[in-house]
């Protein structure tokens, strides 16, 4: 039997995938066509990683060479959405010296400030561009050329569909996922993925001169929130089950409101104190819900058992004669905690249903 305990296998980020497939076409490029089925680079902590290539060409192009190859993003045991994704790099040399890089199909393109990378720039963030030059650097090192200048046009076929499961369209990216890493590897269920777009939600919003944020803990909330309130698409921050952090993110930006939005589970494990509310965090238990709900005043029958908290908002709202106070004591608890990280920093918490409508608000 595979034990439970067994530990998680790391992957490799998009900009150690397109600094691979960099290489690697460099290579072909400046051997005229000869073809390597691994390639190894460095990263950015000094350790090196060989890459298996895929789909490597060489062909001429209006009388000049171009090289492709290709790798496979092997995310470990992470849930990433890019994993298995093809990233492709095409090279060809260009005049004058040094390293260009450019977008092609299915990177997205910048078109909102507040990001790592200026408007109208592709979507590779700094650590991916310094990967991809010195691995191309090495590459023609190792081929014994006279450094010339090469154009390396990062590309993801399938990236343009797999960027609307993303937050990119929400950040002004367009057209594409970005390709981003800071060291190179993906440590499995780290929650860097979360933490690092809601960092980048609060940057673009900042940029553009807002003063108020919405961090939610999912889709259903956020839309809630908005229906009803109808702030600029770029306040919204999906901050998943990173509540202190986005709470405290927040803080570090200055802004002047913050507003939180959750469904029941959700709300009382924050009216709580509970810093990350994933049940891998410790599944809430209803009697431990039931008796937080008892020290704000909330009358529930006693010797009365639950099995879930959702069960308990169901009692609320259907026994109880007026279900509002109630629910207005556990956004006002939320609210106390939220108001604690944020150092004083104004926070409104919105409880939303099951149906995702807001149904009770904090004073």
């Amino acid at each position: 039997m595979e034990s439970k305990s067994k530990k998680l296998r790391s992957g490799y980020t998009t900009g150690a995938c397109a600094a691979a497939a960099a290489k690697a076409a460099t290579c072909i490029l400046l051997r005229k066509g000869a073809i390597s089925e691994t390639v190894e680079i460095p990263f950015p902590d000094g350790s090196r990683v060989a890459f298996n290539v895929q789909r490597p060409e060489f062909r001429l192009q209006e009388g000049k060479g171009v090289a492709t190859a290709s790798i496979v993003k092997d995310a470990g045991d992470d849930p990433d959405i890019t994993n298995g994704a093809e990233i492709a790099a095409s090279v060809r040399i260009a005049e004058g010296p040094g390293i260009v890089i450019q977008g092609g199909i299915g990177v997205g393109r910048v078109t909102k400030p507040g990001l790592a990378i200026p408007a109208g720039e592709p979507a590779i963030n700094p650590v991916p561009r310094r990967m991809i030059r010195d691995a191309v650097q090495e590459a023609v090192r190792e081929c014994g050329s006279d450094a010339p200048q090469v154009e390396v046009t990062i590309s993801v076929p399938a990236g343009e569909e797999l960027a609307k499961k993303t937050l990119n369209h929400r950040l002004g990216i367009i057209g594409g996922i970005s390709i981003l890493g800071t060291t190179g590897i993906v440590r499995p269920l780290s929650g860097a993925a979360w933490t690092a777009t809601v960092t980048a939600s609060f940057d673009v919003a900042k940029a553009l001169g807002l003063n108020e944020v919405v961090i939610s803990t999912g889709r259903t909330s956020e839309k809630a929130h908005q229906r009803k309130y109808g702030l600029p698409v770029e306040a919204y921050a999906m901050m998943g089950d990173y509540t202190e952090y986005a709470l405290r993110d927040a803080a570090k930006h200055g802004f002047s409101k913050v507003h939180l939005c959750a469904q029941w589970a959700k709300m009382i494990k924050i009216g709580m104190g509970t810093p990350q509310t994933h049940v891998r965090h410790g599944a809430l238990e209803a009697e431990a819900a039931k008796d937080f709900l008892v020290t704000l005043g909330i009358d529930l029958p006693r010797g009365a058992s639950y099995n879930t908290s959702r069960e308990i908002l169901e009692f609320i709202r259907g026994e109880l004669p007026d279900p509002l106070p109630a629910m207005r004591a556990v956004c006002g608890a939320a609210q106390g905690y939220c108001q604690r990280e944020t150092q004083g920093i104004p926070v409104s918490v919105h409880l939303v249903s099951y149906e995702g409508d807001i149904i009770a608000e904090s004073e």
